[in-house]
């Protein structure tokens, strides 16, 4: 990761070094335990020496990778985060997602970025409706999904009736490599099926730091935990016996996923997890450009852009592009082509991100995640490459926004300082920017899939331009694609709808009500409304 540019890399190189690296992200409903697994999960690596995920701990500060200010302030992610980190022989790309249903978008872009992924189960709850959609998403991209069953140190349902519910629910095998000794709220420790040993691990204060962890023989197990081994023992056995034996094959495939159980908050079984990842989990491997053709990972350097964000560094409030390198090397200093432009960008600034907290980079390889910085010039979903001929990968869908608000400055002095902040709001994706002419540019809607992107739009552009924003909502329900732009006026002269263009030119229709865009379809037959990709597609 940090050779110098100046040295020789072969094809044989890079395909070895992608070979070493795992990219995945870990989803979750809210609440879950996410953060706290990822910041376990780097804290088992040893990139971290304390672990600061038990709120409302006197002098904590919050998990690594939740950096935003609201975040700490509510507790819950909001936005995705890159952690970058070695374990063993592998280099880590770990993105924690946002978990609430309001930021799906981002968790979409961040898992076309990854080549497997985390779900996170609540021992309490098994899948919830969001786990549910962003399980979906995986599915329909065919990422490989790993089952981590958190909270076992607190009273749960039983693990088979959880596993059941993967078969019954979302069709998925479950393959159990690890197995809770005790009953939900009564954790004494897991029995590792790869060779029958019970783990049993020691309490740390707060789970700050790793747990301890003691390897025992069957025999020990049987008369140490007695009844609880047993039983661990049997409905293990149970469900291997009823297809749930261990096949790699399934997993990569998208099949069937590997079952662990743990606690996060305490750090047990976090160990296994992700010695899972480097030894199962699946490498980098070619992806297809637009055309369907597969890039081959020593082909000359080429990435997409995934995420923009700003105000990671209040400093500096410089803009960060995260790129996750999809062929070739990166060297930093390198100038690309961004594909979507055709201009050159030169990647003088080049970071390996740990949550908030940055380092300079100076090579990557295929399944890095890279962060460019002074990247104003990028935008989500952008292809970046290196050489001739170009290379351009599929461009990330918007998902069809739900609600809908017109935001004007409330101080009409800071009039340039807001236009700069929607502007780089809609550069980021953090909410839909909509215009029409009769509108105009100085009151532009924001269109979101939640209401809560509302609120962080709104915080940004008070905390980050100083612009405090009102924003008067809209009774918009009902969205389409406008085909044929000349049939413009035929829905802006309805009584309850009108026109808006996106920042990526396309036309949206909006309706009150369904009722109010079938009476106007059947006044028009011809009318060209066309649906949006909504979540999950």
């Amino acid at each position: 990761m940090t050779a110098s540019s100046t040295t020789t890399v072969t094809p044989s190189d890079v395909v070895g070094q992608a070979r070493r690296r795992r990219s995945f992200a870990v989803i979750s409903h809210p609440d879950a335990g996410k953060s706290t697994l990822t910041e376990a999960l780097a804290l088992h690596a040893r990139v971290i020496a304390e672990a600061g995920a038990v709120h409302g701990k006197a002098g904590r500060q919050g998990v690594v990778s939740d950096w935003m200010a609201m975040e700490r302030a509510r507790g819950i992610s909001i936005t995705s985060a890159a952690l970058q980190f070695y374990y063993r022989d592998a280099v880590i790309n770990l993105l924690d997602t946002p978990g609430h249903a309001d930021f799906s978008e981002d968790t979409y872009r961040v898992l076309s970025a990854v080549d497997s992924a985390v779900m996170l189960l609540d021992a309490a709850k098994g899948l919830e409706p969001q786990t549910l959609k962003l399980f979906d998403v995986c599915r329909h991209r065919d990422i490989p999904v790993l089952t981590f069953v958190n909270k076992w140190d607190r009273p749960g349902r039983e693990a088979l009736e959880l596993c059941d519910e993967l078969v019954e629910r979302i069709g998925l095998q479950p393959m159990p490599l690890t197995w809770p000794v005790g009953a939900a709220g009564h954790f004494r420790g897991v029995l590792d099926l790869t060779d029958g040993a019970f783990v049993r691990y020691q309490r740390t204060a707060g789970g700050a730091t790793v747990a301890p962890e003691e390897r025992i023989d069957p025999a020990r197990a049987e008369a140490e935990a007695g009844e609880d081994w047993a039983r661990a023992r049997e409905e293990a056995e149970l469900l291997t016996a009823s297809g749930g034996q261990f096949a790699p094959e399934a997993f990569h495939t998208a099949t069937a996923t590997p079952v662990l159980f743990g606690a996060a908050v305490l750090n047990f079984g976090v160990r296994h997890l992700l010695d899972l990842l480097v030894d199962l989990a699946p490498q980098p491997a070619p992806r297809l450009d637009v055309d369907g053709h597969p890039r081959p990972l020593d082909a000359p350097f080429s990435a997409f852009v995934f995420k923009v964000q700003t105000g990671m560094d209040p400093a500096h409030r410089d803009q960060v592009a995260f790129a996750r390198v999809c062929s070739g090397v990166f060297e930093r200093g390198m100038v690309v082509t961004n594909a979507s432009t055709g201009r050159p960008f030169a990647t003088k600034y080049a970071h390996q991100v740990f949550g908030q907290q940055r380092s300079t980079v100076d090579t990557a390889y295929p399944g890095d995640v890279v962060g460019l910085v002074n990247a104003s010039a990028l935008r989500v979903g952008d292809t970046l490459h290196a050489g001739r001929p170009a290379v351009r990968f599929p461009g990330l869908p918007s998902f069809a926004p739900a609600h809908f608000a017109v935001a004007r400055p409330a101080d009409l002095s800071r009039s340039k300082q807001f236009r700069k902040g929607v502007d780089q709001l809609a550069s980021e994706g953090v909410v839909q920017i909509l215009t029409s002419d009769l509108r105009g540019h100085a009151a532009p809607v924001f269109a979101a899939v939640g209401p809560m992107q509302f609120e962080v739009a709104a915080h940004r552009l008070e905390h980050e331009f100083s612009a405090p924003v009102r924003l008067d909502r809209l009774p918009y329900t009902a969205v389409r694609r406008l085909a044929d732009p000349a049939q413009r006026p035929i829905v802006d002269g309805a009584r309850r709808g009108e026109v808006l263009t996106r920042t990526d030119g396309t036309d949206l229709a909006l309706f009150e009500d369904e009722m109010a865009m079938r009476i106007l379809q059947r006044q028009h037959p011809d009318l060209a409304l066309e649906p949006l990709l909504a979540e999950g597609a």
